[in-house]
């Protein structure tokens, strides 16, 4: 490591407390995709302090922001994200349930370690430029809305994501690795169909039940799953079932779809199959319906060299080092859930002599964290979740990396999570990611090579075109 990266990298830890108070307080805040109001402000007023130009209500998003710092190119984009989830609400450090507010939301998926750990990066590269002089620029973007508001996708659309040289990001896991392999794409479109109440005994021939529309849809779209692709999923939750009396005819009803295909392309035509079933179910029952666009986001592009100059920082830097009261406190948290003794890791789901190594290093720790470095895997993955990062990987060179927040086999968007994302752990977490994102933002910086063979890689896995999810005349919005 260069002298100037190590100090890059100690400008992060100089600035530890901040980094942990900012997580700290997006925790708190814990407010939904596309309300994250406080915490923009907060990211936006902390960014402005350490010395970066910062933009609020980027692509006509309220609370996403960008921060930059330096002149020229390369331009290196840091992502960070901070919104939370509905339902999980828990006291921080505790390991049992406890709502810190009842049917309150809470950051199960670690959105404030992610957005704290993008912006220690940002300052790290920051200092770098600050006392190199290279030309260069770093831009930290505050990417609200990624539980359900995919607000990646709408700056994708905008082209946002083209003006960069690459793009970093990382998310809290259970384990340390760079990750890698595609994911699925995904679709959200809200139906309200609308009929016509009446006596269900007395004149159900003057009634149209939007119920029945909701449900004939539902039938329709069950039949549909025979005839598509393997990796392709749809989920529906019927958000409004018409009322709750039975002996009246609902005249509405209102049902959120999820349409999922590992290919964006794809997504996009198994959508406008569900369409054409939400228009036969009106026609069948004599009710109309209004669609509202939710969001929508891409699979993921891999670019394998980000992820092994990622991997080589990673393993210059090492893991987050954990006290013995850290590490009983999550040996205790990992009796309250299933899965603690599972084997971590992309790889271990595709290689089984990975999936053995990885086993071994496990074993050779005897705790619930997984305090090392997982071997760089590169082989064929898929990940069946989604993620906005997909979008901005379609367009510029795109990596990311976990940094273990919570111990082995943590269930995602858990109390157990919430929990942790409050405590020195994660923390560490969050500081230690900013680290690797920044050491490996300068090695993108002062040579030139590496960003050549990340966009000639980029080049070459996008040369299908991307395919935006997001309409033109869409805005982002949540479901009713």
């Amino acid at each position: 490591m260069t002298e100037e990266k190590r100090r890059a990298v100690a400008a992060i830890e100089e600035k530890a407390e901040l980094i942990a108070r900012t997580a700290d307080s997006i925790w708190g805040f814990a407010e939904l995709s596309l309300q994250e109001e406080r915490s923009a402000a907060l990211y936006c007023k902390t960014l402005e302090d350490e010395g970066f130009t910062v933009e609020r209500g980027v692509c006509g998003i309220p609370t996403a922001f960008s921060a930059s710092f330096g002149t020229g190119r390369p331009v290196i984009g840091i992502l960070a994200e901070y919104d939370a989830l509905s339902g999980l609400s828990q006291k921080g450090g505790s390991l049992i349930r406890e709502e810190l507010v009842p049917g309150g939301c809470g950051h199960g998926c670690g959105h404030n370690l992610l957005g704290a750990g993008a912006m220690a990066a940002a300052i790290g590269v920051k200092a770098y430029l600050e006392e190199t002089k290279r030309p260069g620029t770093v831009v930290l973007y505050g990417c609200p809305g990624e539980e359900g508001g995919a607000a990646k996708a709408f700056m994708a659309r905008d082209q946002l994501w083209r003006g960069l040289d690459a793009a970093l990001t990382w998310h809290p896991e259970d384990r340390n690795e760079v990750s890698t392999g595609s994911s699925n794409s995904c679709i959200q479109v809200q139906y309200q169909f609308h009929g016509m109440a009446s006596h269900a005994a007395g004149c159900p021939e003057r009634g149209r039940s939007a119920l029945d529309a909701v449900e004939l849809m539902n039938i329709g779209v069950q039949f549909l799953r025979e005839h598509m692709s393997s990796k392709a999923r749809v989920h529906y939750a019927i958000t409004d079932a018409g009322g709750r009396s039975p002996n009246v005819v609902q005249p509405r009803a209102t049902v959120l779809y999820m349409v999922r295909s590992n290919h964006v392309a794809e997504a996009v035509e198994l959508q406008k199959r569900v369409d054409r079933i939400a228009e036969g179910a009106a026609l069948m029952t004599d009710t109309t319906f209004t669609r509202k666009f939710i969001d929508g986001l891409a699979d993921t592009v891999t670019n394998h060299t980000l992820e092994k100059l990622l991997h080589e920082n990673f393993s210059e830097l090492g893991v987050p080092a954990h006290t013995e009261e850290e590490l009983r406190f999550a040996d205790e948290l990992s009796k309250t859930y299933e899965g603690a003794d599972s084997v971590p890791g992309i790889g271990s789901e595709y290689d089984a002599e990975y999936a053995q190594q990885v086993k071994t290093l496990r074993n050779q720790t005897g705790r619930a964290m997984n305090d090392f470095l997982l071997p760089l895997y590169q082989g064929e993955a898929f990940n069946p979740g989604s993620t906005d990062v997909g979008d901005v990987s379609w367009e510029c060179p795109t990596a990311q990396i976990h940094v273990a927040a919570w111990p082995n086999g943590c269930p995602g968007h858990s109390w157990q999570n919430v929990s942790c994302d409050r405590t020195s752990i994660g923390h560490k977490a969050a500081v230690h990611a900013g680290k690797v994102l920044c050491a490996a933002a300068v090695d993108l910086l002062s040579d030139p090579e590496l960003l050549r063979a990340a966009r000639t890689e980029f080049e070459e896995r996008t040369e299908a075109g991307y395919t935006c999810p997001i309409p033109a005349d869409a805005v982002p919005t949540v479901a009713d």
